[in-house]
């Protein structure tokens, strides 16, 4: 992330990853975990799910900063994600 200043604790915050979960068969293709998620980390799947819809796949795994902007605006609850602990070193 870019900042126009660098704040005081830039070095004691902490950012969490997450890891997306998607239930194929509750996706409707509205695309709008698509179309909000902060890190655009989704994008429709070239596959159909049991509805005949585009449900969404990961596509930068790595990037996921556990919002839960997706599982917010997602109208069937079809998608959520989970925190990975951080690794202890």
């Amino acid at each position: 992330m870019v900042f126009w200043r660098v704040p005081l604790d830039a070095q004691d915050i902490q950012v969490t990853k997450g890891l997306v979960h998607i239930i194929d068969d509750s996706c409707k293709g509205c695309g709008y975990c698509i179309e909000f998620c902060p890190k655009d980390i989704l994008q429709f799947s070239d596959a159909y799910n049991s509805k005949g819809y585009h449900p969404p796949v990961v596509v930068k795994p790595d990037e996921c900063v556990n919002c839960h902007y997706c599982e917010i605006i997602c109208p069937e609850f079809a998608i959520y994600s989970v925190e990975i602990p951080p690794a202890t070193v």
